[in-house]
């Protein structure tokens, strides 16, 4: 999945309604119009299952592991640039540097961006999000067994069908 998608997939859905027209009881199809809303934390979801395959001979892991190694050195570097912030800002509380009111107004500019982690709304978007990501999570590994699983079948089948035009048993499903 690409950064470009939008958020928003739009997906049309039709559903039987039984009129009566000239007196004549006819089923017609009618549109009903939703959305579908995404996160990213699902779209990667969906995309690392997507390509997870056990003949990749590892490639997923690899790339798994080279995403979150870029995302373990992007928080090192923010945790290290806030560290400096802090230290700067501590500096001129015990007035070791002089105050400069531009840069307190960028850095509070800064916090005010930033989600009160602490309120109840943003635990509730929190947990909701989270558990979204979990089912599709879920979703997608089961989607991904059930693939294995048809994959498998089909061998079987094959295998025992060529049995079966040599005179051996019968196909199991």
């Amino acid at each position: 999945l690409t950064d470009n998608w939008p958020s928003i997939l739009e997906i049309c859905h039709y559903f039987q309604e039984l009129h009566v027209i000239d007196g004549i009881p006819q089923l017609i199809f009618v549109r009903s119009n939703y959305t579908i809303e995404t996160v990213e934390a699902e779209r990667i979801s969906v995309d690392h299952v997507a390509h997870l395959k056990p003949s990749d001979g590892g490639s997923a892991a690899t790339q798994l592991a080279a995403h979150l190694t870029g995302m373990h050195s992007a928080i090192k570097m923010l945790n290290s640039r806030i560290r400096v912030v802090h230290q700067y800002l501590q500096a001129m509380q015990r007035g070791d540097i002089p105050l400069d009111n531009s840069l307190l107004r960028q850095v509070l500019s800064l916090l005010r961006r930033l989600p009160a982690m602490e309120s109840e709304k943003f635990q509730d978007d929190f947990l909701m999000e989270f558990n979204d990501t979990l089912l599709m999570t879920y979703l997608m590994m089961f989607t991904n067994c059930s693939s294995t699983m048809n994959e498998l079948v089909d061998k079987f089948n094959t295998t025992y069908d060529r049995q079966s035009r040599r005179g051996g048993r019968t196909a199991f499903i």
